[in-house]
């Protein structure tokens, strides 16, 4: 990676053991089926999936980011207005509808700016930067790893790029051979 920003200091709960991996591939397509093989995983209950996060870079370094579980502040504010525009409705008339839709969806969009669950904004943010252009990277906050299955899956994705992970020593170097990534490893 050209980046050389240190990672972020981890904000996550110590109570639960969660690991961060980053994968970079060179297209959003095996990026994409990458994070499906990771939901896979996570069906056959080999791990569970906390979060996922997709870093996409274009080539003019313009970069695109879709998590899949922080809520979205069009999504919510939409959702939010149409709740509260009925219960306006109901309580107020025509007046009252509007009033709560607009409240509602309001609301809602600044909820969805302010809540932050799984991977937090700042890793997010280290995503970006450290994403090649060019590339797409997966960024999986994943617990309860059944780490052969990961490694066995991860092997299918021979080339991709290791950008950061968290795991111990061993699993790293068993993480790089899959990969066959020769190159250095910054963690």
């Amino acid at each position: 990676m050209t980046d050389e920003s240190t990672p972020p200091e981890s904000t996550e709960p110590s109570l639960i053991p969660q690991t961060l991996v980053g994968i970079s591939f060179p297209d959003l397509f095996r990026a994409q089926e990458f994070l499906t093989a990771l939901q896979g995983l996570a069906a056959k209950d080999k791990l569970v999936l906390e979060d996922a996060v997709l870093v996409a870079k274009a080539e003019d370094g313009k970069t695109t980011v879709r998590e899949t579980i922080d809520p979205q502040p069009g999504r919510t504010a939409l959702s939010s207005g149409m709740w509260t525009g009925l219960f306006g409705l109901v309580l107020g008339g025509p007046v009252g509808w509007a009033a709560g839709a607009a409240i509602g969806a309001g609301a809602g969009a600044l909820t969805a700016k302010i809540v932050d669950l799984g991977i937090s904004d700042e890793w997010v943010e280290w995503f970006q930067e450290a994403v090649k252009p060019g590339t797409a990277t997966i960024a999986a906050l994943a617990s309860e790893i059944v780490e052969d299955a990961l490694v066995a899956e991860v092997h299918r994705f021979k080339g991709a790029e290791l950008v950061y992970a968290n795991f111990d020593d061993d699993m790293m170097g068993r993480l790089k051979s899959a990969l066959d990534i020769t190159d250095h490893l910054r963690s």
